[in-house]
């Protein structure tokens, strides 16, 4: 299988060549040439499987040809082994026809393990197989750092350097990326916002002249195709918990940056039966007012409880827009061109009636977050941390169809947000797992810096490993 940039100004790449590196050179991201489409016969085939080996039925057409497949089902099953549910993501009932997915049960406590985990072995297979060296360069505004260090801290080929705004993450959070040790970690928190950490991240590997001849930047972030694909597994995995394919199901995202969702999107596009595709967002509502409003436009940065998802610019909207644009790149280029200068982007009529079709959103602010949060617990004691409130309110406010199960996304554990369970009612911090139990009391290592890309350039090349 080949990849194709969103903005049309790249040849087809490699699967290898993709993932290692991760944006395009025209600045696009990489979408498959193809989507591989399964019938409804094959999916029903899959009910029973373990979630690994489902994902390895998921994943392996993408893959195709970069991997031998039993190197891809060790890859997979090293990737899951230290989930800490036998389900691996198991579902909640929370009402008649609500479901919770709990994708918190990973080494981190968030989803982002499930697609993190997967891509440090993956790159650890890669690199040993060319001989290669590279330097993974993140940004995070919560969850993704302490995903990826966590995934890709044993890899022998590989410095790590995540950035995350200084003093806008959780505790929790911060101490999870800040506490690992090992010599190929490094943790930078930047004096800005999440948008200031991506923006440091697009330009560093836009001109990667500060690192030495041999070495090469990878991206973890969702913009890595390999994140996108191993998330998608976990849609086929619980509609097939609930009947799939035989009924169709929706599902609730709490989503910043749209690549979760965009994963359900594209388990869609497979052919798995989905009713709706929800979006939830807080006050940082870009993805709310594109679709509500056909108001995509740049604004000021707001601080919530629900930290991972305060962002002001999806980057993973753009592999959406190319697909309600009939994959003309070229248009694409244009838009994001026009969005970089101006900061504000509309939809074409049709492009955004293609989107309002499987499409729904919802804006829950902070006040209505902790509302949810309070009013979960006092129903029924489940406990839920603030991004999956926001997924639990935006699915029960969009839904369109009563009969069909609604499968909200839980994306982390409550522990990871205490102050905003406290506010919420609830009496106490919520304890952490039993792995996680002595974490404030493990030493931090962390540089603060200025918003500088010299500066943080400098860092790098001067903290390689040999």
């Amino acid at each position: 299988m080949k990849y194709i940039s969103t903005r049309g100004g790249v040849a087809p790449q490699s699967f290898e060549e993709v993932v290692l590196a991760g944006l395009a050179s025209d600045g696009g991201l990489y979408v498959p040439e193809t989507l591989p489409r399964f019938s409804e016969a094959e999916i029903a085939e899959w009910g029973g499987l373990s979630y690994t080996d489902l994902a390895f039925k998921v994943m392996s057409p993408f893959v195709a040809g970069a991997v031998p497949e039993s190197e891809l089902k060790r890859i997979i099953a090293l990737s899951y082994q230290g989930f800490r549910h036998r389900a691996v993501a198991p579902l909640v009932q929370t009402g008649a026809n609500d479901w919770v997915l709990e994708l918190f049960h990973g080494p981190t406590l968030a989803f982002k393990d499930f697609a993190l985990q997967f891509l440090g072995h993956l790159l650890d297979y890669l690199l040993d197989k060319r001989g290669e060296k590279a330097v993974i360069m993140g940004a995070t505004s919560g969850d993704t750092g302490s995903a990826a260090i966590e995934g890709c801290r044993r890899c022998k080929n590989i410095d790590i350097f995540i950035l995350h705004p200084h003093q806008r993450v959780s505790e929790v959070q911060r101490r999870q990326m800040t506490t690992v040790d090992g010599g190929n970690i490094h943790n930078i928190a930047l004096k800005g916002n999440f948008d200031d950490c991506q923006n440091l991240v697009k330009a560093s590997f836009a001109d990667q002249s500060f690192l030495p001849e041999d070495r090469r930047l990878v991206a973890v972030n969702s913009i890595n195709w390999a994140r996108i694909m191993a998330q998608i597994v976990y849609y086929f995995w619980s509609a097939l918990s609930l009947g799939g394919p035989l009924r169709p199901v929706s599902f609730a995202v709490p989503t910043g940056n749209f690549g979760d969702i965009f994963a359900g999107y594209l388990a869609h596009r497979m052919g798995l039966p989905v009713d709706q595709l929800i979006i939830g967002t807080n006050a940082n509502d870009i993805l709310h007012r594109c679709l509500s409003a056909n108001d995509h436009s740049r604004r000021e940065l707001i601080h919530s409880f629900s930290p991972s998802m305060d962002i002001m610019v999806s980057s993973n909207f753009e592999r959406l827009l190319f697909d309600l644009y009939d994959r003309d790149g070229s248009a694409i280029a244009r838009l994001m061109d026009d969005f970089r200068t101006d900061g504000t982007l509309s939809l074409n009529p049709e492009a955004l009636d293609r989107a309002r079709s499987l499409f729904a959103s919802h804006r829950v602010d902070d006040a209505g977050t902790l509302a949810a949060i309070r009013a979960e617990y006092e129903a029924s004691e489940y406990l839920m941390d603030p991004h999956t409130a926001i997924g639990v309110v935006a699915g029960r406010a969009c839904r369109r169809r009563p009969d069909v199960p609604m499968i909200a996304l839980s994306t982390a554990h409550p522990a990871k947000f205490p102050e905003a369970v406290r506010k919420a009612g609830y009496p106490e911090d919520p304890p952490l797992p039993h792995h996680m139990a002595d974490l404030f009391e493990r030493t931090e290592r962390y540089e603060v810096m200025d918003n500088g890309l010299a500066e943080v350039n400098a860092y790098m090349a001067a903290h390689l490993s040999a």
